[in-house]
């Protein structure tokens, strides 16, 4: 089967896409890339999903956002399923997740948003009860699930994320390690916390490396751009002024958590400009400076 011209352009320069937003996983996508540019050609197991990965790393790295740019990028916006974990831990949450014969459950109700097609994110896969993870090795094994109403969903044209912070405090600490071994010793933690079962399904096993100072500066700069362009949306116009980003580095750096401290610094930071500037009859439209106290940031005098 001939593929067309711009799919095959599209799948060649996903890569290059993926890595203008996901900052320091160069090497995390250029193998996730691999995997998913097999699944859009068709190069797939019968009976499986498109293709399953496991993302080991620290938090704050890009193990969801890499998830939600990739789906988007090849599906569409808003087809992630995405599970936490942590709100299965006991073998009574089983019914929220698969669904009883009064509720769908959250999967059947995730599968008709998504119109059967999407990725199925299991966050914090480590935090689930066994009896979750059975169900999950069902979908790996056979790309179905049986739902409480008896309804058989099929995800052979899914695919399926499990994320896990295993590993992240040895990354921490293995500053001056080769990433390779780095590597290993985190599969190792995983495969020690995690059934087998689990890794003899699993298409790909990925592990993110650890945000460094210089990575979180081009992080902080595209948050900045992000949240800017999120306010233009709403009717606001602001732009930052250069140094506006050392002051969102200074208080959103944090070395373990990676780039959510990052990302609420700026949205704070940008949000309680904007708000001083309407509170004070402003329209919202200005530059955005740094404050003289290097902590707030305020909205120059509109410019006509």
């Amino acid at each position: 089967m001939k593929i067309p011209e711009q799919q095959r352009e599209r799948l060649r320069a996903l890569p290059e896409r993926l890595k203008s937003i996901i900052i320091g996983q160069d090497r995390a996508i250029d193998l996730v890339v691999e995997r998913l540019q097999h699944g859009e050609l068709g190069l797939t197991t019968a009976g499986r999903p498109k293709a399953s990965f496991l993302f080991l790393g620290p938090t704050g790295v890009g193990k969801t956002e890499l998830t939600l740019q990739f789906t988007a990028d090849l599906v569409g916006p808003n087809r992630v399923v995405r599970l936490d974990m942590s709100e299965y831990q006991t073998a009574d949450r089983l019914g929220l997740l698969l669904g009883t014969a009064d509720e769908p459950g959250r999967i059947a109700e995730g599968f008709d948003a998504c119109a059967g097609r999407g990725t199925l994110l299991f966050d914090e896969i480590e935090k689930a009860h066994p009896r979750v993870l059975d169900v999950l090795l069902q979908l790996l094994d056979a790309a179905r699930l049986t739902t409480g109403r008896n309804r058989v969903l099929d995800f052979s044209s899914w695919y399926v994320v499990l994320t896990s912070n295993i590993g992240g405090p040895r990354i921490m600490t293995l500053r001056k390690s080769k990433f390779e071994t780095m590597e290993r010793l985190v599969r190792q933690d995983a495969q020690r916390e995690l059934r087998p079962e689990i890794f003899a399904r699993i298409t790909l096993i990925v592990v993110f490396n650890k945000l460094d100072y210089d990575a979180q500066c081009v992080v902080a700069q595209g948050l900045i751009t992000r949240e800017c362009d999120a306010l233009s949306s709403h009717g606001f116009a602001v732009a930052p002024e250069g140094a506006v980003s050392d002051v969102v580095i200074q208080r959103g750096y944090h070395e373990r958590l990676g780039a959510r401290p990052m990302r609420d610094a700026a949205e704070l930071l940008i949000r309680n400009a904007l708000a001083g500037e309407l509170l004070s009859g402003g329209a919202g439209i200005g530059r955005l400076q740094p404050h003289p106290n290097g902590i707030q940031l305020e909205l120059a005098s509109a410019t006509p």
